[in-house]
């Protein structure tokens, strides 16, 4: 895969992998899955999704008409009968694997369905992988929190210990060692022209952009209060965040496939994906960004009575990734901020052309 002078990931080389390309998606109703399932579609794959129903009728699945551009199917990854003939059926050439409960918060409420989703769910997708009879590029998502945050300054590379505090977190480290017991067991590099299945692991740090309505987010919370010209309430104000575009690692996954694809015994790896040590910045910082690009805003930091263990510093290391896959994030906080803004600001003002407006950020964002 060759990038542009600038580092960036070119879409036309994208094409060259993906395009006709059955594609097996899972959390294609996500926010993130729908940005990547859009880009899929531009790309000119092939697409069968897999996920839950998506939550509202402003979700981006909606918006990007998700049900028109690729085989969308609903259904439970702890449906393990289902997953597996909707998977085989379809023969798949990739499998991206995005579904998840997503939410750390959430997690306190339902922690063994997080673990069961995560985990559980996880191990269901690598056994229907292990059923089918072809050459197949797997790249599983997991999260930055999956590392033991012992929140110093120092970032988290790719060899350091797992674990979790939060049952999200925890459930994701979890998701990990699945994966690693899967890669070794039945799909180990050593044995590669037996089984033909190359296992990577993507771990993004946190994602922004528009089209993201879910509960306790902080880019969420704060369109829906700019929208109605109200205070943003905070929790952190204080908590340091990998923040990048969502775009950043959707590039970067496309592009882990490509490379997976194109040498399989040598990139069945983990991977982080996030932005420039620079960028990981405080909630308040983030949200002053927020508030920069909208024109206006304020804001309230509220003390709760719960107390709901948040991590409050993590950092990704990236060299890695840049190193080996000559992928390094575009946008900067600012720039990140301002692309998102302008989505939620479109979307406000003329919700008509916010399908177009969706498609132009994502050529932009590759061939700029």
């Amino acid at each position: 895969m060759q990038l542009g002078k600038t580092g960036k990931i070119m879409f036309e080389n994208l094409q060259k992998t993906y395009k006709g390309k059955k594609i097996f998606l899972t959390g294609h109703t996500g926010f993130k899955g729908s940005w990547m399932l859009k880009t899929l579609s531009l790309l000119g794959a092939d697409v069968k999704g897999y996920a839950l129903d998506p939550q509202t009728k402003d979700d981006l699945f909606h918006i990007i008409k998700g049900d028109k551009i690729c085989k969308s199917v609903i259904g439970d990854l702890r449906d393990k009968k289902l997953l597996v003939k909707e998977l085989l059926d379809f023969q798949p050439d990739f499998v991206f694997h995005l579904a998840a409960q997503p939410l750390v918060r959430l997690s306190y409420e339902i922690p063994s369905e997080t673990f069961e989703v995560n985990a559980i769910g996880t191990a269901n997708v690598l056994d229907a992988v292990r059923l089918l009879e072809k050459a197949c590029a797997v790249i599983l998502i997991t999260t930055d929190k999956v590392y033991y945050n012992k929140e110093w300054l120092y970032p988290y590379r790719e060899n350091d210990r797992l674990g979790g505090y939060d049952p999200y977190s925890a459930s994701k480290a979890c998701t990990e060692l699945v994966i690693d017991s899967y890669r070794n067991s039945f799909f180990n590099i050593k044995n590669y022209d037996q089984h033909q299945k190359s296992i990577a692991v993507a771990r993004a740090g946190n994602v922004i952009g528009g089209g993201d309505w879910s509960k306790d987010r902080l880019i969420p919370d704060i369109a829906k209060a700019f929208a109605l010209e109200n205070p943003v309430i905070i929790r952190n104000p204080k908590s340091v965040r990998p923040w990048q575009h969502v775009l950043e690692p959707v590039g970067g996954y496309l592009l882990l496939g490509t490379y997976l694809n194109n040498e399989p015994t040598n990139y069945s790896q983990a991977y982080n994906f996030g932005p420039q040590l620079s960028d990981s910045l405080p909630v308040e910082e983030m949200l002053k960004l927020a508030i920069k690009s909208w024109g206006k805003g304020s804001y309230i930091i509220q003390q709760t009575e719960e107390h709901l263990h948040e991590a409050g510093l993590l950092k990704l290391d990236i060299s890695k990734v840049t190193s080996e896959l000559n992928w390094k994030p575009k946008m900067n906080a600012q720039e990140a901020v301002s692309m998102t803004m302008d989505w939620y600001s479109e979307f406000n003002s003329n919700i008509n052309n916010i399908e177009d407006f969706t498609i132009k950020q994502i050529k932009t964002f590759f061939n700029e």
